[in-house]
């Protein structure tokens, strides 16, 4: 019987396919993304398929359909088994292969599981998703044919190359990590036996019922466990990761969280002494003292677009060294191989510490201070959310302001910044403000209200902000 499905509309996204299992995405779903992906390989003369997938309940299941889909375009599938999404990256950028798919719900909750691709070493985004829906509608598909499937473990090539970089020498570090019961644990434990140091692993255990806390480690109230032992410990750092590790989350030793701009402005330091003039790219949600910081340490900063891939696809065409986002995200090209890793960011973090003469806490106080909103998500329709950006922008050049339009706008000021952007994923625009006054802060926060307002919609809650940064 000829092959044809079609998806429920919200689970095609900007960077993956993803959604709640047994409501909008199902295991049929699972077999057409293998069918359809397998034939876009297949047309391109590839001959395999890498396969990986993390500690949710449904993934077992919802990867086996997948391997199915992908073995009925003729195709070898190289499995590479439960783990992080790094560490399916990793196989892909080492191993031959015409194509990467990783089974992961990411940082969502329990219920939600999602794909992300690679195609010849790339990622596999934007339209190209799309194009998968418009695929399996129509079923334009390769001629089933048969194909196969072997398991490989790459853990023990994925730690030895991780310790490979280590570069912290023997000082025995106090660290304490927090898993989040997500699929990093079992690689993990065998990391940590490897380093320096006392090393302190919460939730261990792969859950993907994540029973402690929610696996997002750029939320302050999903850290508390990690801020609680380094203080108990009296820690050099402490590291989080998401629930597929590909995000990182740090705090330091006296327990404060550092922001995603905060430990990029500690990475690129260090990358920027063996890549002096480099650029680092960072996304537009970053405070200004980022950008700042890698112009001072010799760098060329460089604002872009928000999102893993879109941020894995600029540094690759520019040879960037290093990238990182607010959300955790880092990408080190600079001896590793341009892919977010938060297993890497925090082996080369650790060896940054190793080799300071002071605690962490010290170089996040001599940054300098701003007052800033948190990331402010509101709801905004999916037809309407762009054409604001659209109506704000063109007020804002008419009036002659000083923006960039790289990704929504964001305005600088005499007092500090203000960003708006429509999200890629969800039917939100996306609000921050940074000052360094209190008193700058609030002003920001009008000019933004008047816009929204001026495009009919309410201005966002702002009581979560000012905090210090």
């Amino acid at each position: 019987m000829a092959f044809t499905h079609r998806f429920d509309p919200t689970v095609l996204r900007e960077y993956d396919i993803r959604g709640i299992v047994g409501r909008t995405l199902h295991e049929a779903d699972a077999f057409a993304i293998g069918r359809c992906f397998g034939s876009i390989v297949a047309r391109d003369g590839a001959t395999t398929v890498m396969v990986g997938y993390d500690g949710r309940l449904s993934s077992p299941a919802l990867e086996a359909r997948l391997v199915d889909g992908l073995k009925a375009c003729g195709l070898e599938v190289v499995r590479v088994g439960r783990g992080p999404t790094p560490m399916l990256y990793y196989a892909a950028a080492t191993m031959p292969n015409g194509g990467a798919v990783m089974l992961t719900g990411s940082h969502n909750p329990p219920d939600y599981n999602g794909f992300k691709m690679i195609l010849k070493g790339k990622p596999y985004f934007g339209a190209r998703i799309t194009e998968i829906g418009r695929m399996a509608a129509a079923g334009d598909v390769v001629p089933e044919a048969p194909g196969s499937d072997r398991s490989v473990d790459v853990s023990a090539d994925y730690l030895a190359r991780l310790m490979a970089d280590w570069d912290g020498g023997d000082r025995r570090l106090n660290v304490v990590w927090d898993n989040g019961n997500g699929a990093a644990g079992e690689v993990l434990q065998r990391l940590v036996r490897s380093l320096p140091g006392n090393h302190t692993v919460l939730f261990p255990e792969i859950d993907g019922r994540f029973p402690n806390h929610h696996p997002d480690p750029t939320v302050p109230k999903n850290l508390e466990h990690l801020i609680a032992e380094v203080r108990r410990r009296g820690a050099d750092v402490g590291v989080a990761f998401d629930g597929d590790a590909d995000r990182i989350g740090v705090v330091d030793d006296t327990g404060e969280m550092m922001f995603g701009d905060q430990l990029l402005v500690v990475l690129a330091r260090d990358v920027l002494k063996t890549h002096p003039g480099a650029t680092i790219i960072a996304d537009v949600k970053a405070s200004q003292v980022l950008f700042d910081e890698v112009a001072r340490a010799g760098g060329v900063p460089l604002m872009w677009k928000t999102g893993h891939s879109l941020i894995k696809a600029k540094m690759a065409e520019i040879g960037c060294p290093l990238a990182g986002e607010m959300s955790g995200h880092v990408f080190f090209a600079d001896r590793w191989y341009g892919f977010d890793d938060a297993l890497y960011a925090a082996i080369r973090l650790l060896g940054i510490v190793a080799r300071m003469s002071g605690p962490l806490s010290a170089v996040r106080a001599a940054l300098p201070h701003v007052v800033n909103t948190p990331e402010l998500r509101f709801d905004c329709d999916d037809a309407r959310k762009f054409g604001v950006i659209e109506e704000v922008a063109a007020r804002l050049k008419s009036a002659g302001a000083k923006l960039s339009d790289i990704d929504g706008v964001r305005v600088q000021t005499d007092d500090g910044w203000w960003l708006l952007r429509a999200s890629n994923t969800q039917a939100v625009l996306v609000a921050r403000c940074e000052a360094s006054t209190p008193a700058g802060l609030q002003r920001l926060q009008t000019a933004l209200a008047t816009q929204l307002q001026t495009s009919g919609l309410a201005a966002p809650d702002f009581s979560g902000a000012n905090a210090g940064h």
